[in-house]
């Protein structure tokens, strides 16, 4: 570049853009009354066990992997990974090609340019996963953003939102964002959701929508959705379920909670997640009536202002929900994981531990104290047995767990393998 034409770039209007000579700018620093906050909070969860250290995986989500740190392979029993569809030679065969035939990314939201024949493919494959001309589904980056984005566009200043005092924290602050009045009901409480539909209908609410996990994570449970279904429809009230935990291996065909208790055509609204059974990656629903999803597409904040599904997310996921759609490949990933299950919940319940949950791959280890728990995943870690130790805020104080998720994944021998860890070091800490 000349002289001239470099004189010219660093001039507009006789003010001076930029110099090669200036100063290069000192670090930003953080105000000392934030410094000192974060510190004590961080000194805080230290102590009390509570401090969360991410573990460095070296190879591919599977059964056993390799974790940066340990001497040797771990089995990993604590991945969304129900069906072991992570490294399915399927689903990584296909996120391939979507990713050579489609390219990286859309560069886009979806409403500008960045909408692919794929993406209405999905879409419709995953409506047609949950009954077909009656549904429709529009995608997200993660069922996060689906909960994030659903209840502001839906309800309104006047309607109502019921919801489960254990739901997911991605169905809390999605509540937070709306206008509709707030009630919550205890956990699984039937007989207090309907004391709470009663106050709304007191409160004048016009629009009632009733939200639940469909399994509550943390804790192995299945909502009793039949019956939140029984008394909603008493009281003219939408029901939604985020089925995260349950979409794949839940219900006869993995069709979920809405099919488990035999009211999928009961439930209004399903938010769930492509990240978990269906391949384990990234992405996220909203599979809903219409005209529902028509107004989602033009008022939910996070899929007006988010970059569409990357190709490859896509193709994976759609690999994963023909395998799950075809029974050949279904039923023998279904029974081995239920009989994993059967197999990890048996063996512990005999050894002594007190176990949470029923029907599920998640079985949680209660312990209560954070630091056994802590403790206990260490021990665990150097026995070959990769598990996590939960805790506040996370869960309750002192209802510390181990939660255990059982996979398709995994051999009989895995399992026997885990349950021997389990018991020596729950003798060594006295938790049995």
């Amino acid at each position: 570049m000349s002289t001239s034409a470099m004189s010219a770039l660093q001039r507009l209007g006789g003010r001076r853009l930029f110099s090669s000579t200036a100063a290069r700018p000192k670090h930003a620093q953080l105000p000392a009354a934030l410094e000192e906050r974060v510190s004590k909070a961080l000194d805080g969860m230290r102590a009390a066990g509570t401090f969360k250290s991410e573990r460095v995986i070296a190879t591919p989500q599977r059964a056993s992997i390799e974790v940066q740190g340990a001497a040797r392979s771990v089995l990993n029993f604590c991945a969304n990974n129900y069906l072991g569809l992570a490294d399915h030679p399927q689903v990584v065969e296909r996120a391939s090609s979507y990713l050579h035939r489609w390219g990286n990314g859309l560069s886009s939201v979806r409403f500008i340019c960045g909408t692919q024949t794929i993406h209405k493919q999905l879409e419709d494959q995953i409506s047609a996963f949950y009954g077909g001309a009656a549904r429709d589904t529009i995608l997200y980056a993660s069922c996060f953003d689906a909960n994030a984005g659903v209840f502001e566009s839906l309800l309104a200043e006047g309607d109502a939102i019921i919801s489960d005092a254990l739901n997911h924290a991605s169905i809390i602050d999605g509540v937070r964002l709306c206008k509709a009045q707030r009630f919550r009901y205890a956990n699984g409480d039937i007989h207090d959701l309907e004391r709470q539909l009663q106050r709304a209908n007191a409160a004048g609410c016009r629009v009632k929508m009733v939200a639940t996990d469909g399994v509550f994570s943390m804790d192995g449970v299945i909502a009793p959705l039949k019956d939140v279904c029984d008394v909603a429809e008493r009281y003219g009230a939408l029901v939604l379920v985020d089925d995260a935990h349950a979409t794949g291996f839940v219900g006869a065909t993995g069709r979920g909670t809405g099919e488990y208790w035999g009211v999928a055509d009961r439930v209004h609204v399903v938010n769930s997640t492509l990240g978990k059974a269906l391949g384990g990656a990234s992405g996220g629903y909203t599979t809903a009536h219409p005209l529902l999803v028509s107004l989602l597409r033009n008022t939910s904040r996070p899929y007006l202002f988010s970059n569409t599904l990357a190709p490859s997310v896509v193709g994976a996921a759609a690999a994963a929900l023909d395998l799950v759609d075809n029974a050949a490949t279904r039923t023998p990933l279904l029974e081995r994981l239920w009989a994993n299950a059967a197999l990890f919940r048996a063996r512990m319940a005999d050894a002594g531990f007190v176990l949470a949950g029923k029907d599920h791959a998640i079985i949680p280890v209660m312990l209560g104290d954070a630091r056994v728990a802590a403790q206990m995943a260490d021990a665990l870690l150097r026995r070959g047995v990769y598990v996590i130790g939960f805790s506040f805020p996370v869960v309750p104080r002192d209802r510390a767990r181990i939660r255990v998720q059982l996979s398709a994944a995994h051999e009989p021998e895995h399992v026997n393998h885990a349950v021997d860890a389990f018991i020596e070091v729950g003798r060594e800490l006295g938790v049995i």
